[in-house]
C-alpha cells in the first residue's frame, strides 16, 4: 500500500495553525539569496532560469542584473553609484512598448538606461518571444560592453520563446561573449528546450501566494493542477495514479513539476480551509497534518532523492483521503 498524507485529528488539536500553513523553503535558499551570493562571491554564470508563477521571478531578474553592473558588487544594487543610478527605473514613467518584429517599436529594451543591460519579453501585439529579437540580442551582446564591464539581459516570458528563437538563443549560450549573463524567465522549465535549461543554472520560485489559484492570473500547468485537486472526489485511485505518471522521466524535470504539484497543494489547501471557514466550518486538525505532510514530502524529495513519480502518487491519494475524510466528516479538511 501506497503511504499517502497523515490523516485523523493527531495530536495538533482542532485549530488551524496559519504560520504552519504558510508556504516555506524549509532551509533552501530562498531565489533572491541564491543569486545575490553569486554576485557577492564573484561566481557569476553565464545563465541562468528562473522559473515560477506570478511577476515575482521578473521582479528578482531585474534586481539581479541591476547588482551585476552595480560597483559594489555586494550581492544588491547599491543605489548610489552611476551605474545603479543608469539602471533605475523611473516607475512613473510609461514603459517602452516591444514589437517583436522591430516595425513599430524596438525588439528590446534597456533596464533603466543602462546601456549594457537588456529586456526582452513579447511584444504587444504578438503571441511569441521572435527569432527578430533574439537575433538583435545577439548582435547588441557581441559588440561589446558600452561601460567596460559586465553585460545581461533579461529574457521574460521565456516560455514563449518559439522553436526558432530557442535554437538561436541556444547557440549564443553555447558560446557566450565574456563577462555576459542571460537571465531567462519562464513560467514553467519544460516550456525551454533541454539543451538550454542543461546550460543554465536553474533557480525555481514557489507559486506565489498572492495569486488566487482560480483568478484566471495562473499559468496552464498551475491550472492544470488545480482542476485536479478540485475534482478529487470524483476521481479514481486509477484516474489519479494516470496523472502521476506525467511525472515520469528525467529526474530534474520530473522533480521541479513535482515540487510544483506540492506547492500548488499547499496552497490550494489553504484556500480550502479559508473557504471553509467563510462557510462557518471549524477547520480540523487533518489541514494542518496535511500541510506538513506535504512540506515533509518536498524535503523528501529535494533532499532525499526521492521518485518523483512515488511522491507525486503519495500528495494526489493522500490529498483525495483528506477530502474524503471532510465529506464524512461534514467539516473543512
Amino acid at each position: 500500500m501506497r503511504k499517502g498524507l497523515r490523516g485523523g485529528d493527531g495530536p495538533h488539536g482542532s485549530g488551524l495553525d496559519s504560520a504552519a500553513m504558510t508556504p516555506s523553503t524549509h532551509g533552501e535558499n530562498p531565489p533572491e539569496e541564491i543569486l545575490r551570493r553569486s554576485v557577492q562571491h564573484g561566481r557569476v554564470h553565464s545563465a541562468y532560469l528562473l522559473t515560477g508563477s506570478g511577476g515575482e521571478p521578473a521582479r528578482v531578474a531585474e534586481r539581479f542584473v541591476r547588482a551585476l553592473v552595480c560597483r559594489e558588487a555586494s550581492g544588491d544594487a547599491c543605489e548610489d553609484c552611476d551605474a545603479c543610478r543608469r539602471s533605475r527605473t523611473d516607475p512613473s514613467a510609461e514603459p517602452i512598448v516591444l514589437d517583436g518584429q522591430g516595425r513599430r517599436g524596438p525588439t528590446h529594451r534597456h533596464v533603466g538606461d543602462h546601456p549594457d543591460l537588456f529586456w526582452i519579453e513579447r511584444g504587444r501585439d504578438d503571441t511569441r518571444v521572435t527569432i527578430g529579437q533574439i537575433r538583435e540580442l545577439q548582435i547588441a551582446l557581441r559588440r561589446g560592453a558600452n561601460e567596460g564591464g559586465r553585460r545581461a539581459a533579461v529574457i521574460d516570458e521565456a516560455q514563449w520563446l518559439n522553436p526558432q528563437a530557442q535554437n538561436a538563443l541556444l547557440r549564443l549560450l553555447e558560446e557566450p561573449p565574456p563577462e555576459t549573463t542571460l537571465v531567462l524567465v519562464a513560467s514553467h522549465a519544460s516550456a525551454i528546450i533541454p539543451t538550454i535549461r542543461s546550460r543554465s543554472v536553474r533557480i525555481r520560485f514557489p507559486v506565489d501566494a498572492g495569486i488566487d489559484l482560480r483568478d484566471g492570473e495562473a499559468d496552464a500547468a498551475v491550472a492544470g493542477i488545480v482542476e485536479v485537486l478540485d475534482g478529487l472526489a470524483e476521481r479514481s485511485v486509477g484516474q489519479l495514479l494516470d496523472f502521476a505518471e506525467r511525472y515520469r522521466g528525467a529526474r530534474a524535470v520530473a522533480a521541479e513539476g513535482v515540487t510544483e504539484l506540492i506547492d500548488v497543494a499547499a496552497q490550494w489547501l489553504v484556500e480550502d480551509v479559508k473557504a471553509g471557514i467563510r462557510r462557518g466550518e471549524r477547520p480540523a486538525a487533518r489541514a494542518l497534518d496535511a500541510h506538513r505532510s506535504l512540506q515533509q514530502l518536498r524535503r523528501e524529495l529535494s533532499q532525499r532523492n526521492a521518485n518523483p513519480q512515488m511522491v507525486a502518487e503519495r500528495v494526489l491519494l493522500g490529498l483525495r483521503d483528506v477530502v474524503a475524510a471532510r465529506a464524512r466528516d461534514g467539516v473543512a479538511a
